[in-house]
């Protein structure tokens, strides 16, 4: 039994190593274990008792369009990286307009000179209460001085900055307050924050044939080291959803000790993506109802951008139905996979764990339809005492309702995030030493477990 005889409550299970991080605090206290620390701050969770299994709670997802309004500015980057070329954009969360420009941002009448890309790339129609910003506005970012955390979020599979999952995280960071105000920035609030939409979601253009994947961690780490550059002195944090999560995970593991972040979560991860490939088709709902969903999804994004795709044949792929025959057709033909399922294999997260050098903490729900319980490599996690696993009984795939509408996985991502910010003294952590799987052979042997080699790669290029 998941739940408890108290309606609604599940069970909570954390997986961690023996030997834990420990982080010292900012107040001079005692220093505290990462589990310790998380086992405090992270609530019961109690969802709704109606949505009582994985495949009710994702349901919901689909009726439940509202959540707290987040407003954006765009800014349209280039890659730098000459071989992943190409532009992105960057939505940073921004204080609410003026009353009498709601309408132009909120899905009404456009106002030109708040929607019209400055750059001049373009965009398809942008989501709801996002502007782009004019180069004055761009330049006006809060100065090289600033020391309010900052950050940075990737949305899941064919999403954006838009998506009410990403908003219920959000939303309660950035509001305004009296200190946020008093040191200035954008939104007004004690923290700051920007999302990085994939390449052609969230109504960008793609203006090159170069697309993003399971493994895309080129952006990301542009933006991470972008944000570094601009603000030296900014505590610079990380979330990912779902793929994004994938994505996230996968960065931090190729970052290692060299990861500019200072914390970061992971929320929904797929982690093994074969297996929840496999999971999904074995089943009516996981075939019929969820990888044809995302199919559709990523169909639809692919016939937006079909032009600048000119590689694909457009009858082959609009052929498809599923999710996985989307990646054999488009991610296989652009990246140079056999299969979808080497690439799933070789973009999975479930190894990159093992290389995550920052404390992260990592929420899943054990009844997650998409993200499947059997690719979540609980036993990596045990090996890092960088990383620790919160599991519920229940709770879909980022859902998580409770009664009246709340989504509990908010709950531990804000408290992980203001401990991590404010309680603790991220300069002083002290580095562990990690077993890595030559000091566990039993004999010497002249193999060594690399977690971070991928089977795709640029010769002569370590990332």
């Amino acid at each position: 039994m998941t739940f408890s005889w108290y309606p609604g409550k599940t069970s909570l299970t954390y997986t961690h190593s023996k030997d834990p991080l420990i982080l010292p605090s900012k107040t001079g206290g005692a220093s505290r274990a990462l589990p310790e620390l998380c086992k405090d701050i992270i609530p019961e969770c109690s969802l709704n008792p109606l949505l009582f299994n994985g495949h009710l709670q994702t349901f919901w997802t689909a009726t439940n369009r509202g959540g707290p309004p987040v407003h954006y500015k765009r800014r349209v980057f280039s890659a730098e990286n000459p071989k992943f070329e190409g532009t992105f954009a960057v939505d940073f969360v921004v204080a609410p307009p003026k009353e009498k420009d709601e309408a132009a941002v909120d899905g009404g009448p456009e106002d030109e000179g708040l929607r019209k890309d400055p750059a001049g790339v373009g965009h398809h129609r942008l989501p709801p209460r996002t502007t782009y910003f004019t180069d004055k506005e761009f330049e006006s970012l809060p100065s090289a001085s600033s020391t309010k955390p900052l950050l940075i979020a990737l949305h899941g599979l064919s999403g954006g900055s838009y998506e009410v999952y990403l908003r219920h995280v959000l939303a309660p960071l950035v509001a305004a307050t009296s200190e946020g105000e008093k040191a200035g920035g954008l939104s007004g609030g004690d923290w700051e924050a920007l999302v990085v939409n994939s390449r052609g979601c969230a109504g960008s253009k793609i203006t090159t044939s170069i697309l993003y994947n399971a493994r895309a961690t080129w952006d990301i780490r542009q933006i991470v080291k972008w944000c570094r550059e601009t603000w030296p002195k900014r505590p610079l944090f990380g979330i990912g959803f779902s793929l994004g999560a994938n994505i996230m995970a996968n960065y931090l593991g190729e970052e290692g000790t060299a990861c500019p972040l200072s914390s970061a979560i992971l929320v929904s991860n797929p982690w093994n993506l074969d297996t929840s490939s496999q999971t999904l088709q074995r089943t009516y709902l996981g075939l019929n109802v969820y990888s044809e969903t995302m199919g559709t999804s990523m169909l639809k994004l692919y016939n937006t951008h079909a032009p600048q795709i000119p590689h694909l044949s457009s009858a082959k792929v609009n052929s498809i139905t599923y999710l996985h025959e989307f990646d054999r057709e488009v991610q296989c033909a652009t990246w140079g996979y056999p299969t979808e399922g080497a690439y799933y294999r070789d973009a999975s997260s479930c190894d990159s764990v093992l290389g995550i050098r920052v404390p992260t903490l990592c929420l899943h729900a054990r009844d997650d339809p998409i993200a499947s319980d059997e690719g979540v490599p609980y036993g990596e996690i045990k090996q890092n005492p960088y990383v620790i696993m919160c599991a519920t009984g229940v709770g879909g795939h980022l859902s998580w309702f409770e009664w009246g509408g709340g989504r509990w996985f908010t709950k531990p991502t804000v408290a992980f995030l203001n401990a991590m910010a404010k309680d603790i003294d991220l300069d002083r952590i002290e580095m562990p030493d990690v077993v890595d799987a030559e000091g566990k052979a039993v004999h010497k042997t002249p193999f060594v477990f690399e977690p971070m080699r991928r089977k795709l790669h640029i010769p002569g290029n370590d990332q």
